[in-house]
């Protein structure tokens, strides 16, 4: 695929990514968390799966212990401790929090896979979560929702680790559908073990619910992972997940336009700074300075 094409699916990514959380937000008057989480991710699954049918699955346990773990870390704990910690803090500071995936990706690939990086990457991606935290006038809510949405973040960076490591492995399509089946499943599984199991339906208005899971459903969900899957297994996952740092802004950008937010001025300087971090993360590295991975494979 052409690097054009695989920055606009990046562009694409990262902008519904951005409008999940004022949906999601709203989401959240009709049910509890894990149960709409999960009729997000099985409804998603399902319609998939005629889709897929045909094409190569996996063949052997370990392949599917893949599979399971990407749900796991991808659909269950990512989406599952974001909006469980918008209850303590606002979807902003929650969009920041989820953002320092670049960060986790980084620490844990360093940790778990002996990869080194140029110390111009390392300074891009701290230059861009300071850009993440401008967006939002660097007003961080210290409450439990704080460490729910970090958790989420590490999730993320997780996540996105193992899919680009493993997603070569498997069909795009299969992958999503599978991995959000998976992750939905757990959703409900765990629902009534972390909070009371609701699902409102308001007749006076079925059009905006409607709306809404549809959104999640076919765009949040369908449309976003397997246009991300594929960037992640057709790229430098090093240098699509630094566009994560563009999240907040098109969450705060879609916030204002939707639910009427306040826009604020260092919301503007802090996608300046996002854009000098993203430019550090892919500027071209000389001859001594190539990033190394010492460790290959999974």
């Amino acid at each position: 695929m052409s690097n054009s094409r695989i920055w606009i699916l990046t562009l694409f990514t990262m902008l519904v990514a951005g409008l999940n959380f004022p949906l999601g937000k709203i989401s959240l008057s009709y049910g509890s968390t894990f149960v709409l989480l999960g009729i997000r991710f099985v409804g998603a699954g399902l319609l998939m799966l005629p889709f897929i049918w045909g094409r190569p699955h996996p063949r052997s346990a370990a392949s599917w212990l893949k599979l399971a773990v990407i749900g796991l870390f991808q659909s269950t704990l990512v989406m599952g401790l974001n909006y469980l910690s918008m209850r303590t803090i606002s979807s902003g500071s929650a969009s920041i929090l989820s953002s320092s995936n670049p960060i986790w990706f980084i620490v844990f690939s360093f940790l778990l896979f002996k990869t080194r990086y140029r110390s111009m990457q390392w300074a891009g991606v701290v230059i861009g979560f300071a850009g993440v935290a401008m967006t939002q006038g660097f007003a961080v809510e210290m409450q439990s929702g704080f460490w729910l949405s970090l958790g989420a973040g590490m999730a993320w960076g997780m996540a996105t680790l193992l899919t680009s490591r493993w997603g070569k492995e498997f069909d795009t399509w299969v992958m999503a559908a599978y991995q959000m089946l998976i992750g939905g499943v757990i959703l409900f599984i765990l629902g009534p073990f972390v909070e009371h199991s609701s699902l409102i339906w308001d007749a006076a208005n079925p059009f905006k619910e409607l709306f809404v899971l549809g959104w999640m459903i076919l765009i949040s969900s369908i449309a976003q992972f397997v246009a991300w899957y594929y960037v992640l297994s057709n790229s430098d996952p090093n240098k699509a997940n630094v566009y994560l740092f563009l999240i907040p802004l098109f969450g705060v950008l879609s916030g204002w336009l939707i639910l009427k937010e306040p826009l604020h001025w260092y919301t503007m300087a802090g996608a300046v700074i996002i854009g000098i971090g993203i430019y550090l993360v892919n500027r071209p590295a000389g001859e001594r300075s190539r990033a190394v991975s010492v460790a290959k494979g999974a």
